[in-house]
């Protein structure tokens, strides 16, 4: 147990990172993003890891940076302020780097940092009772670090709206935009969770980290030649790999693969 984190690993391939700070609606502070960032780093570096659960304890799933903190940050200079920004840009780029998928599990309220630990995520499964709001425009300030994932996660045009006006806005919303992937009732949330760990996990776990990769890698650029090239060198390394020809066999044989 952490003392802003709660780790959890319920099987060999499966981690579960819990914000665990459910009396402040689990705001970040320096300590949660610091053990944010150690915990993916270590997560990063585990080969036994299929997929990692984010998640949060309490009546929301993350309400943004903690006020108290907030209110310390008046009193920095520029150069401290900078420093503590980039220690937030470089725990959202541990999330996002990881390299295998980040299921974010939003049961409740996702606000402003929230909704950049969400846009992180390579799946955001919601529950149709949580809400979003990306509110850094009513304290004078702007979602600059978050933004690149959150412009990527629900669009330039959705951005344009709610990074100005400060919105709170649904569930509903939220997938309609192409943030949330999938809304279900609040009671069905962990069901749903728990069906995306077990298909992630019985697909070939370098395939998934490999797919992964591809996305990141070929998102927004043109398909030109350079490009072409590297997609076939890509399938053929996977085709003469040991877990594609494996999952293949089984495949043709009708077994389950050895991954399994």
């Amino acid at each position: 147990m952490s003392s802003t984190l709660d780790l959890r690993r319920p099987s060999p391939h499966v981690a579960e990172v819990w914000l665990n700070r459910p009396d402040l609606r689990n705001a970040f502070n320096d300590g949660v993003i610091a053990e944010l960032t150690q915990a993916f780093t270590a997560l990063a570096a585990d080969p036994d890891v299929r997929v990692v659960v984010l998640g949060g304890h309490g009546k929301a799933f993350c309400a943004g940076a903690d006020l108290n903190w907030m209110r310390a940050m008046a009193d920095y200079t520029w150069e401290q302020n900078r420093a503590d920004a980039q220690a937030l840009a470089d725990m959202l780029w541990a999330i996002h780097s990881c390299p295998v998928p980040v299921i974010g599990r939003v049961h409740a309220d996702c606000y402003a940092g929230g909704v950049g630990l969400a846009a992180v995520c390579d799946v955001v499964l919601a529950a149709d009772t949580a809400n979003f709001c990306l509110s850094e425009a009513r304290l004078g300030l702007l979602p600059a670090t978050i933004g690149p994932y959150v412009v990527k996660a629900m669009g330039e045009r959705a951005a344009q709206r709610y990074f100005v006006t400060a919105e709170r806005f649904t569930a509903a919303e939220a997938h309609r935009i192409g943030l949330a992937h999938e809304v279900c009732p609040a009671e069905a949330l962990d069901e749903r969770v728990q069906a995306m760990v077990a298909a992630l996990v019985a697909n070939g776990p370098a395939a998934v980290r490999a797919c992964k990769q591809l996305v990141q890698d070929v998102a927004s650029r043109p398909v030109t030649a350079d490009l072409r090239a590297d997609t076939a060198r890509r399938i053929a390394d996977v085709r003469g790999s040991a877990e594609g020809k494996e999952g293949v066999s089984a495949f043709l044989q009708k077994r389950a693969p050895g991954w399994l």
